[in-house]
């Protein structure tokens, strides 16, 4: 089981893979929403922003987000971390139900980009 300090390390992974991506990843990455990832196996919620094709955790707290984020995500530490290395395809996992992501009906269009 993947640790709070492999998540928080894999979103950061994440939040540099997504700075230096180009193209249509790039720009479906350059919103400005508030964003939390809950590590259901954890219980523990990384809240924070994205901005500018970045993720920027603020806090980590115990259990669900205090307050609803425009994107949100859910999934266990292992998938994040497996997701981050390539080694889990988000779209196979959502589509699954392995990874949950809630959001606005056009932040969801436009973040299909990053699928």
């Amino acid at each position: 089981m993947a640790t709070i300090e492999e998540c928080r390390g894999a979103l950061d992974r994440l939040s540099d893979n997504m700075a230096g991506a180009n193209g249509d990843v790039r720009s479906a990455a350059a919103l400005d929403r508030s964003l939390s990832c809950r590590i259901t196996d954890l219980d523990t919620t990384f809240v924070g922003r994205l901005r500018d094709g970045r993720i920027t955790v603020l806090d980590t707290v115990e259990g669900p987000p205090p307050e609803k984020a425009e994107i949100r995500l859910a999934m266990t530490g292992d998938d994040l971390v497996a997701m981050v290395e390539g080694e889990l395809n988000f779209a196979k996992a959502w589509g699954s139900g392995r990874v949950k992501l809630e959001a606005g009906l056009r932040d969801l269009i436009r973040l299909r980009k990053l699928l």
